[in-house]
Parts: C-alpha cells; structure tokens; sequence
C-alpha cells in the first residue's frame, strides 16, 4: 500500500495550473536561547535525491556551513548557539561528483528585530476611524501579488459580525488591504456602506485569474467601495442613493441591505486598483430565497475553479438554505466572459438541489474529466452549470474533500449536516453515494476529518454529533471525540494535528496532548465560537502549515512556524491544486483548513529521497 500511496502523492497529484513560480520560501525563526529553526521549500521540480548544503553568514563575515553532511532527510535545521546580531542563512544545491556552480538558491536575513520574538510579525497600518482598536483583523488569504515569487498576504479588517438573521447597523465599513510579508503595505479597499460586516456576506479570492504572474483578488462591491487607487464606485443606476442600508430600529431588517446595485470587480494584485466590474447574482426579493427578513437572501459563497480544465474561473453562490443560484466567469486580457449560471428556481428538477448548500464549499475534479466541479455542499454542480448529484440531506456548517479512504478510486466528502436525523455523512464526492452516515438528533454544529490515528489507515472523521471517532470504514476506533474546529500538520512526523482557538493538539489515542499553547502569548482566534485563525496553511517554509493569528490588541499579524524538527520531506503542498483552491475558499462562509487532492497520512512514505 504504501508504494501505491507513494506513486499517487509524486506522479499523480495534480499540480497548480498557474504560472507564477513560487520562491523557496526560506524563513528563519528564533526560538529563543539561541536556537534558530530554519526552513525552505522543496519542489516537485526538484530531483528525487536532491540535497542542500546551510550557510550562515553573521555580521556580515565570512559564511560557515552549518551541516557536516548535505542535507537530504527534510528542509527543516535547527541551528543552534546563535548570537542573533545580524544573520543572513542561505541555502546551496549540496555538492556532487560534478561540481556545481555555487549559487545561492534561496537566502533569510535574521535582523535582531526578527530575532527579538519566535514567530514572524507583520504591523497592520492604523485605521484612521478605529480609534478604539475594534477592528480585527479577520480572515486571510495569500497570493504572489507583484510576481516577485514571494506570497503576501490579503487581509480582511471588519468591526461588527452579524449573521444574516442577525440585525443591526455596522460600524464604518469593512477594509480589505495587502501586505508584504517585510510588513510594506500595499493597498487598502474600503468596502463601503452597502457591504454589510459577517462571515457570510462577503469573500474574496486570491489567484492569478489572468495568467499574468501575478495574483488578482476577486471581491463583492458595490456602490461606495474605494478601490486602492481612491476610486469610487458611485451612484450607477442614477437613482441619487448611494446608501441603501435600512436604519429603521423598529425593523427585522435595521441594518441590512436589501435594495440598490450589487456587483463583483476584479482587483489588480499589485495597486488595488480596480480591473473589471461584473453583475453580482440578482438579489431579487427576500421571499424568494425562503423568509421575508433578508436572512436566506444574503447567504453567500465564493470560490476558484478550472471549469474549462485551462483557465482560473471566479464562482460566486448565492443562497444554501432554500433557493440556490450560482455563476461562474472567466477573467482574460481584461475582461470578464460568463461561463454558465444554474439556479434551482429555474426548473422544478433543481428542487432536490434547494437547501443543500453549506457555510463552506469545496472544489475539485471529482470526475476525472479534467474540469473542477463545485461541491455545494449536500450537492454537486458539474463544471458546466450542469447538475452532478445530490443527497438530498441538506445544509450543514462543516464540510471536507480529499482522499478519505485511500482504498477507494477518487474523493470522498465527509460533511456535518443541520436537519435531524441527516447527521454526518462519508459519500463519494462523484456519484454523491453515502458510504456511510451517523444519524443525530440534532444539529451537527462542527465535522472534521484527518489522519489523526496511525493505527488505521486512511483519515479518521468525526463531529460535534457522531459520538465518537470513526475510521474511514466507518468503524468506531473510539468513544471520544477529538477537538472538531480546524487541523494542520504541526510537529515532524505524517499525523494531522488538531486546531482550536488558539492551541495545537495532537490525537494520543485517548486524549490530547497539548504541542502548542497561544493562551499567554497574546493572540486570539476569530469568529466566536469557530475559534479559527486568520489563515491556517503552508505558506512558508517546508510541507508542515503555518499559523496567522491576529495579536490581542489587533495592530498585528503573527505568522506562527513549527518548532518541530522532522525526518520527512514533500513538495510544498501549495504545488497541489486541490490544495490551493482549498486555501482560496478557507476565508468563505465558516473556515475550514485546507486538504490535498491525494491522501497524506502516517503511512505514506518520504519522497524525494
């Protein structure tokens, strides 16, 4: 099994189709006490018994190699006895019978301002208006925005977090800005008035749409929204109102917008500026979606997907809790192309496809036909518009894709659904056949899946509800249920850890064992009781995810690396496809943390060896 599951991970796994070549992500973090652990990325690019050789140059004089032996187990080396004055670490291909010619390949300058904490810190800019520092830094996405190899980061910074049944008048407007990882800010978008502040109203979307080499960010705008060039959208239907928030107190709807233009633009990566502006799926009346208070209405989703199996495409949802509609564009030489729409008001077949979506979606090429299909949920849309399957068990708050049961052909979705007695559900994600499902009397509030447990293979899945943990088989391996928010692979060896709030777990059997605790370091998690991180991904460094929380006083971002050395080594898991269209999607609706399009668990063996 494991040569097979070795054969998927290096020659099957699609990789990104984009064009923009990643840097080595080399970063260096102090620990503390002189104990500096530094990492950089491998590439599938990367011959199978590449090795490297470390430098480190201090104060500028004459660079000691810090390895006895080249460096061919992991991309991850604890240097140890640093001054920490000024350190540059650099990086060479290891020297073979041919001599290779001695370039740098990838180099960290360690500053003693770096040095002084053991994480990566990125000041956010002071928002004029947010004098009392109530706007948190909120979810994040990463994307190579100037092309120069190096991801930055895009941040969304928000006051109020209403839930669409929620009402209630935000304060100021939603700011979306961009930020280098050296901390250089490189554009602010102010949202306006008329994009109303929670999880479910608004996403973006980071990726080169274009082909260009350089990250685009897809948003929802409307009348009001400031681009990072200072234009306006302004009064486009000449109506003379650019304010269409309803501020009746005496009102179910105080505070929401349920009137006036909306649209989506496409935003140039670099400046901020404003490329091209799309209709946004029509709001039409409340009644339609399923209630009359502007709750359904206002549900949305966004999403990337290769629909033509070439092209980046842009997807936006509307609506999970009833009516559902959906269209997917193509951004090229500057202008948008609509691709298709599906909407289950157009014809009473799509009936069975009402009240399926989730707070989360999923995409992927569940069909082998080459083209990414939308899993919305309980339900599939094919890559043309067209209806792929539906289970029929509705909504639900959490949601997973990758290769659950590695014994099966293609991906399997294990999902936590809202209505009872749906409970949580395995299915394949092609045909939407229940592999198997744990009923429930009440809502399924949170489901996770991951290879937490060596003993079995495959991921383990389980929920707030399916009391217990199961395998991928659906055999109960224990009555304990792990902590069910978010995952990320944290220490050296192929298990997943587990993430919540501001703590790291790993799964003992039994228990859990705490690996990293944030309760004193002053950071906090987001969004209540989801309890995520601004971004939980493999951004840096070598195949293990990094961390972004937000600190307590809400001016900074901390970017948090393993301290865990390691015997293993992979391509950065942001090479796969699947990967990185789940870390686009990661900001919309209720986070979830990435997953591959291949199955990664304890018995997978090194590659690249």
């Amino acid at each position: 099994m494991k040569n097979l599951l070795l054969l998927l991970l290096i020659l099957c796994s699609p990789l990104v189709k984009g064009n923009t070549p990643m840097n080595r992500g080399m970063i260096a973090i102090h620990q503390g006490n002189g104990v500096v652990n530094v990492s950089w990325r491998l590439f599938a690019a990367d011959s199978e018994g590449v090795t490297f050789d470390l430098y480190r140059s201090t104060n500028k004089q004459e660079a000691i190699k810090l390895n006895d032996s080249p460096l061919s187990k992991s991309t991850y080396f604890v240097d140890k006895g640093v001054d920490t004055s000024l350190d540059q670490y650099y990086i060479l291909y290891a020297r073979s019978g041919k001599e290779r010619e001695a370039v740098k390949i990838a180099s960290y300058l360690l500053t003693p301002e770096l040095a002084s904490v053991p994480y990566l810190s990125i000041p956010l800019e002071p928002l004029p208006f947010d004098t009392a520092h109530v706007f948190q830094p909120n979810d994040a996405s990463v994307g190579d925005l100037d092309g120069d190899g190096e991801l930055e980061i895009v941040i969304k910074r928000m006051g109020a977090f209403y839930a669409c049944s929620q009402k209630g008048v935000s304060p100021h407007s939603m700011v979306l800005e961009a930020y280098k990882l050296n901390g250089q800010r490189l554009w602010q978008i102010d949202l306006g008035v008329n994009i109303r502040q929670g999880a479910q109203y608004f996403q973006f979307l980071v990726y080169d749409f274009d082909g260009d080499g350089c990250a685009e960010v897809a948003i929802k705008s409307s009348e009001g929204t400031r681009f990072g060039d200072g234009r306006v959208i302004g009064d486009t239907d000449g109506d003379g109102i650019t304010d269409y928030v309803i501020r009746d107190p005496s009102l179910r709807t105080y505070g929401k917008i349920l009137s006036g233009p909306e649209f989506f633009s496409v935003v140039d990566g670099k400046t901020g500026k404003e490329l091209a502006r799309g209709p946004y799926i029509e709001r039409g009346r409340s009644e339609d979606w399923g209630d009359d208070y502007g709750n359904r209405v206002d549900r949305q989703l966004g999403a990337v997907g290769y629909f033509d199996g070439k092209h980046p495409g842009i997807f936006w949802g509307r609506g999970y809790n009833g009516r559902s509609a959906m269209q997917a564009w193509n951004f090229r030489d500057g202008k948008l192309v609509h691709l298709w729409s599906f909407d289950t008001a157009d014809s009473p077949e799509f009936k069975d496809y009402e009240d399926q979506g989730n707070h989360n979606i999923r995409v992927a090429d569940v069909d082998g036909d080459g083209c990414d299909e939308i899993i919305y949920g309980a339900c599939a849309i094919d890559h043309d518009g067209a209806p792929l399957h539906t289970t029929r068990l509705g909504h639900g708050d959490a949601m997973h894709l990758t290769d659950i049961d590695p014994f099966r052909l293609g991906f399997e979705v294990w999902q936590g659904h809202e209505y009872p007695p749906a409970g949580s559900s395995l299915r394949d994600a092609c045909t939407g056949e229940i592999l198997f499902r744990i009923p429930s009397s009440e809502d399924v509030g949170r489901a996770m899946c991951a290879d937490i447990d060596p003993r079995y293979p495959g991921c383990e899945v389980w929920s707030s509800h399916s009391g217990g943990l199961y395998s991928c088989k659906g055999e109960k391996i224990s009555d304990k249920i792990p902590s069910v928010n978010m995952a990320v692979w944290w220490d050296g060896d192929l298990s997943r850890e587990l993430l919540d709030g501001v703590r790291i777990q790993k799964w003992t059997g039994d228990g859990m064992e705490i690996l990293f605790d944030g309760k004193d370091k002053g950071i906090l998690s987001n969004n209540g009781t989801k309890a995520n991180p601004c971004l939980s991904a493999d951004i840096l460094g070598d195949w293990r995810e990094e961390v972004i929380w937000r600190s307590a006083d809400n001016n900074e971002l901390r970017i948090y690396l393993t301290p865990y050395e390691t015997e293993h080594r992979f391509p950065t898991f942001l090479e796969d496809h699947i990967y990185m269209l789940s870390v686009v999607t990661e900001n919309v609706g209720y986070n979830q943390p990435p997953a591959p399009g291949f199955y990664f668990g304890t018995d997978v063996t090194n590659s690249h060896e």
